[in-house]
């Protein structure tokens, strides 16, 4: 007899896919380690398959738990559309939503359409700019919501999912590792744009920022001639670029963390709002818009 999915479980399992941590997870939750670790072992016994590796170290997921994730959050997003509809199916107000330029060009307008088709008196004001700069506003009361991107070993705010950063360019760019590298970047405070000058650092490459802006759209144009590169995950990457991982003369990047931080206290349809933008930009099918 073919066992349920409990949904408790996937709760847990979703935690700990995203923060890569029992710890934390269990932090995330409201449980303890150990029963963390027993209802993954539970889940595991459903599956009858291992959905994560564990060391002393680290935790990384299997390619069955990558495949469970992507059913573990649907199933957790029809739950919660459900409840949302049954309890609060008047939901009403304005949600102020803080978010990095690309974020808001990308991913967060399919993901505010489809919640204004289940709560159409849902009113929203997005406001562009780098998480170190919206943050602030969340504490200050001017914002509501932020999505945030984080290195993961400074993580902050409920986990959305994890996600590769890639050097990128246009078709027509060439590198040559003897000239200084030329970047296009998001300003000062931007995670990915840390993370891509360590790098560079790291070994030793000469570099120049030849242009700095908070407009994904700039940055675009700015690559298009083909004499820079800069930094980005492929969710937010516009479609005239490419991804250029592996050229000689450019370091691996490490991955970044996007997380979903809301005003504390918040009220409940803001609450609403928050939680839908963490389960949809959790989901690994998540498309971005062209």
């Amino acid at each position: 007899m073919k066992r349920d999915l409990e949904m408790d479980l996937l709760r847990s399992f979703v935690a700990v896919a995203a923060h890569r941590n029992f710890t934390r997870a269990a932090e995330a939750v409201g449980r303890t380690q150990s029963a963390v670790s027993l209802q993954i072992k539970r889940l595991e016994d459903i599956v009858e398959k291992r959905l994560f590796e564990r060391s002393r170290q680290s935790v990384s997921i299997t390619q069955t738990g990558e495949a469970l994730l992507v059913y573990a959050n649907r199933i957790l997003a029809a739950n919660d559309a459900a409840l949302s509809h049954l309890q609060r199916p008047e939901a009403a107000g304005l949600v102020r939503i803080g978010a990095p330029d690309d974020y808001a060009t990308f991913l967060i307008p399919p993901l505010l359409s489809a919640l204004a088709k289940e709560h159409p008196r849902l009113q929203f004001e997005v406001t562009c700019d780098n998480a170190s700069d919206l943050l602030p506003m969340l504490k200050q009361g001017q914002l509501d919501v932020v999505i945030a991107t984080h290195r993961p070993d400074a993580v902050a705010g409920q986990i959305a999912r994890h996600e590769p950063l890639h050097w990128v360019a246009s078709p027509d760019f060439m590198d040559d590792p003897d000239e200084p590298l030329s970047l296009v970047l998001f300003p000062a405070g931007c995670v990915c744009r840390e993370i891509a000058l360590d790098a560079l650092k790291s070994i030793d490459r000469s570099w120049r920022i030849t242009y700095s802006t908070r407009s994904i759209g700039l940055m675009e144009k700015a690559l298009a001639d083909g004499s820079a590169v800069s930094a980005m995950e492929a969710s937010v990457m516009p479609s005239g670029l490419r991804v250029i991982d592996g050229t000689t003369g450019l370091p691996p990047l490490s991955e970044v963390v996007i997380s979903v931080h809301q005003s504390s206290p918040c009220e409940a349809h803001v609450s609403l709002a928050a939680n839908f933008l963490l389960t949809k930009l959790g989901q690994g099918e998540l498309q971005a818009v062209s």
